[in-house]
């Protein structure tokens, strides 16, 4: 009897699964659940002995969604050293697209709300959701090549990339540099447990390495610096055949919990009864940026970079392929609403707001993708037909 693959390790189910638990969220919130969810998400816990003490909330952005980039790290690492990005010949074009994907976006946010209360939120229609991405190419695009998922997925790769940097350098406060010095003795003590586990298999020495992995975590979390950037330090300097297990064993844990989870508490806003010209500029810059400026930055970007391709580099994708990636580019959603949180994290109002830009973006480049992804599927489908 054969037996049925986990849904959880595939990309449809995880995309639907995030998309339910955001508009959960979002319903809930404006529900007469509201002040009784919001009471559980504002309690603190604290850690006894730490200067750790987080609101539920944080312990889903700080801690859950550590995990979270322990896992992209991973992913990261592979696709530089044996994947996608593993040669300039390859990275080169989809590293132009997405810089296309990044500057556009942010220049259509600063044209709309790029004023002095809500200019700090331009980094957040940057990124792009590879899970959801994904997830909606295998619901809509059967018959597509196989070369325009590699480009998405290296442009997504490369967008994660450069989501990591912004969290890292830009929402860093008041940093701790003792604590983070520690922080990195400890990630120099993953490194070496993580080779010690490759060598010799032991369990103990993976139990050392989850000790050592979440005092690391505590360590940055202390410092200053988004705890969540320890999960990436520490996917990044793990051994191969460690890292590939701990991806595997993580990977449903991730897609079925943690991401969902993060979804309902970020997408926990009230939607503020206000007319749309009475929205937050933030809120428009991001429903704007998202969908469009990530479909015009890409594809215009992407166009050029397959005129000025290397010798021997792949084949040019077609311009319609290369429109249905960049669509695909606006589906924010994980990375960016941690980023809204972060950007307006002194501003609940603004933060709220910006987080239903992130949503209604991310649905507007959903609904758009559908579109193109299915119209370019069913023509490569027809081709196929009349070739055979």
């Amino acid at each position: 009897m054969r037996i049925s693959p986990n849904p959880l390790r595939g990309q449809q189910f995880p995309a639907v699964l995030l998309l339910v638990a955001a508009g959960l969220g979002l319903l809930f919130a404006n529900l007469p659940t509201h002040d009784a969810i919001a009471g559980l998400l504002d309690f603190h816990i604290a850690v006894p002995g730490t200067s750790l003490d987080l609101s539920v909330a944080h312990w889903v952005s700080d801690g859950l969604l550590a995990v979270f980039f322990l896992v992209v790290a991973i992913e990261l690492r592979h696709e530089l050293t044996h994947g996608e990005l593993d040669s300039p010949r390859k990275a080169v074009q989809p590293a132009i697209a997405a810089t296309g994907g990044v500057l556009v976006p942010i220049a259509v946010y600063l044209l709309i709300a790029g004023d002095s209360a809500t200019v700090s939120g331009w980094p957040i229609p940057t990124a792009t959701d590879i899970a959801f991405a994904l997830g909606v190419l295998a619901m809509f695009g059967r018959g597509l090549p196989s070369r325009v998922r590699v480009f998405l997925l290296a442009l997504a790769i490369l967008d994660d990339i450069i989501g990591i940097i912004f969290i890292a350098v830009l929402f860093a406060h008041d940093v701790q540099w003792l604590f983070f010095g520690l922080a990195i003795v400890g990630v120099a003590v993953f490194w070496a447990l993580s080779r010690l586990l490759h060598a010799k298999g032991h369990p103990l020495i993976a139990i050392a390495m989850a000790v050592v992995g979440i005092v690391t975590w505590a360590l940055v979390a202390s410092s200053g610096i988004h705890a969540t950037i320890a999960g990436v330090m520490l996917g990044l300097v793990m051994a191969p055949v460690p890292a590939g297990r701990t991806r595997h064993a993580l990977e449903p844990t991730v897609n079925g919990a943690i991401l969902p989870v993060f979804a309902f508490v970020a997408a926990f806003v009230v939607i503020p009864a206000v007319s749309p010209t009475q929205l937050s500029p933030a809120f428009w810059g991001i429903v704007v940026a998202l969908p469009v400026g990530k479909v015009i930055g890409i594809s215009l970007f992407g166009w050029l970079a397959m005129r000025i391709r290397p010798r021997g580099a792949d084949p040019a994708l077609p311009f319609a392929d290369i429109l249905a990636a960049g669509a695909l580019g606006g589906i924010g959603f994980t990375v960016s609403l941690l980023l809204a949180n972060l950007a307006f994290a002194a501003d609940a109002g603004i933060r709220d707001q910006a987080i239903l830009g992130v949503l209604v973006g991310s649905l507007i480049a959903l609904a758009v993708s559908g579109v193109f992804v299915s119209l370019r599927a069913r023509w490569y489908r027809r081709v196929a037909s009349a070739a055979s």
